[in-house]
């Protein structure tokens, strides 16, 4: 396994589990330039005077607020910091997109209709509209004139897509296409102008669309009546012969299941940036309330029970947000690349995101995950007062559960990391098997005793050693199934194990690259507090691998294969023993003097 983890400029999607990463090729937070600081100063105070002051009526669905509120953003350039100039837009880097994500996070439910817009509104036309489509359509999004709306899922088709019964015609004289069909939870319908549609072309073919608000035949249903994301309009979309000409097919005919699913790549990244974002405001919001109710003489903010929340929420946000901006730095190297190799500007953002697919779908569910845990901590925090709506905490609680479900529900995202990285290993864009076979070969060895150096020693080792674990284990599924043992397909109970110790790899190995990074770069000033945030995360993630191994290997394996297999994941899984009572507290009291979410 040694001799395979070597250390490459820019890791491919998904070699983080075969390779080392050093700290020199990861970006952290903490290297936000002058630049990008003053952008999320904008974003911020748009943020803080502009969203926030309206969240209640934006809730109420007051009419043109959401589509003005779109429309000063454009003014500020925020519609379109991802996208070319030739088209109105910024061209500012991952990085500082991610970013202004990140700082938006806070926005409540006014999150959807700007993801939306910039998002799954925009990127099919950028990805693969025509030029006259980009002209016509691309600049008036990115300036604020026309607002979009993203028309897959149907009643009878949600995570399978590609089972939608929405048809398309060609006239007779070939003009134009007939539309038939209908649409659900469609976000931004009831404001949008244009609508981009997905449909069957003669029943067969799925197929991309441009359809204008103002065609005839398209109806909208009326608002629904949802849990949270109140201030999101969300309607249904009837189309009834609604002709849409056919120089507004959008890419090729039968190929509409590329814009769908490339599309999602970089909705699933941008859902954990605004998620993350929002769990960083809804810990402000906890510690804040636990400084200021006092209980039994003191503020609740003294007792341990509390204590540990507060820091769990940290932890946890703190990981994934770590492993979030690692990514995001991965897929701007990727584009840069391209770019310099002369590929054009939409190309190569469609590739970087399609490369990290793999780390798109994990950071999805790891970042929904740490969301609901965060607002759900946020109003246990409040007690009675976090049930009831006048404060944020019930909002915040409400607005986060969407998140799990859609841009592909967690359970769809699990499967697919899995089911993408063994295909790029089969494939031979990633090397799999070698590292799987040397795993299995140190299985059958006794392990040489190995001297620890460095400040990290241990947690580089458990961190290689989590990496063992996740091949050992999907090693050993993926042979019971070549042995015609095991179908992966109709055990989604073990490929889902395996994609959360996969997804613990990830963020593990980001936490303990930043954490690093951290330490050289502030030259340990409070760097007892990073160091307890790791120690406390690996340690719940030894015991979380362990789990979730020794439950896949449970369900396919049996006597002594299961025993030597067994035996080969508790040696995987051996991180030293941590007081994270202790570490619990010492990051709750730095959060408790801050007053506010400050890592």
């Amino acid at each position: 396994m040694q001799d395979t983890l070597v250390k490459p400029s820019v890791l491919k999607g998904g070699e983080f589990l075969i390779k080392d990463a050093t700290p020199e090729e990861t970006f952290i937070p903490e290297e936000i330039d002058e630049e990008q600081k003053m952008i999320a100063d904008m974003v911020r105070d748009f943020l803080k005077t502009e969203i926030l002051p309206n969240v209640v009526r934006i809730d109420k669905q007051e009419e043109g607020l959401v589509p003005g509120l779109l429309e000063k953003m454009a003014e500020l350039g925020l519609l379109g910091p991802h996208m070319p100039e030739a088209y109105g837009g910024m061209e500012l880097d991952t990085n500082t997109n991610t970013l202004i994500l990140d700082v938006l996070g806070p926005a409540g439910a006014f999150t959807v209709p700007y993801a939306v817009q910039t998002g799954i509104g925009m990127l099919p036309l950028l990805y693969y509209g025509n030029e006259e489509q980009k002209q016509k359509y691309l600049t008036r999004l990115i300036s604020g004139e026309l607002k979009a709306a993203y028309c897959l899922t149907e009643p009878g088709s949600g995570s399978d897509a590609l089972a939608a019964k929405t048809r398309a015609d060609l006239s007779k004289d070939g003009s134009h296409y007939l539309i038939n069909g209908q649409k659900m939870w469609i976000s931004n319908a009831g404001f949008a102008d244009i609508y981009i549609v997905f449909a069957q072309v003669d029943g067969d073919k799925f197929t991309g669309f441009i359809v204008e608000r103002d065609s005839e035949g398209l109806t909208l249903g009326a608002e629904e009546d949802k849990m949270g994301i109140k201030g999101s309009s969300t309607r249904q979309v009837f189309f009834e012969n609604v002709k849409v000409p056919k120089e507004n097919v959008l890419g090729e005919v039968g190929k509409g299941h590329l814009i769908a699913f490339n599309v999602l790549n970089v909705g699933r990244f941008k859902l954990c940036v605004l998620c993350i974002g929002g769990a960083k405001q809804s810990i402000t919001t906890a510690v804040q309330y636990a400084n200021e109710r006092r209980q039994f003489k003191q503020p609740i903010a003294n007792f341990g029970a509390i204590q540990h929340k507060l820091a769990e929420q940290a932890i946890r946000t703190f990981a994934v947000e770590s492993a979030m901006y690692r990514v995001s730095h991965l897929m701007q190297m990727k584009n840069k690349a391209l770019i310099d190799q002369g590929v054009s500007f939409a190309e190569a953002k469609l590739q970087a995101a399609e490369e990290y697919a793999i780390e798109c779908a994990l950071l999805k569910v790891s970042g929904s995950e740490t969301l609901d845990f965060v607002v759900d901590e946020t109003v246990q925090v409040h007690g009675g007062m976090g049930y009831s709506e006048e404060g944020t905490a019930a909002r915040a609680y409400r607005d986060a559960r969407i998140n799990r479900i859609y841009e592909g529900t967690n359970e769809i995202n699990r499967l697919l990391s899995v089911d993408m990285l063994l295909r790029r290993g089969m494939k031979g864009a990633l090397d799999i098997t070698g590292p799987a076979w040397e795993v299995q070969k140190e299985l059958a060895s006794m392990p040489a005793f190995e001297t620890l150096e460095g400040p990290y020693a241990e947690e580089h080792k458990a961190v290689k050693d989590f990496k063992k674990a996740v091949l050992m284990v999907a090693g050993a599924a993926a042979k019971m199934q070549m042995d015609g043992k095991l179908n992966l397909k109709e055990e989604q109970e073990v490929i889902m194990n395996v994609s959360d110790m996969l997804n613990d790899v990830l963020t593990a190995e980001s936490l303990l690259l930043r954490v690093e990074k951290l330490a050289d770069v502030q030259k340990n000033k409070g760097q007892e507090v990073y160091d307890a945030m790791l120690r406390v995360f690996l340690s719940d993630a030894t015991s979380r691998i362990l789990k979730n191994g020794t439950d896949a290997l449970a369900s396919f394996a049996e006597g002594d294969l299961l025993r030597i297999l067994l035996m080969g994941l508790k040696r995987f899984t051996k991180y030293p023993p941590v007081n994270v009572k202790a570490e619990r507290r010492r990051i709750a009291h730095k959060l408790i003097e801050a007053n506010e979410y400050c890592f």
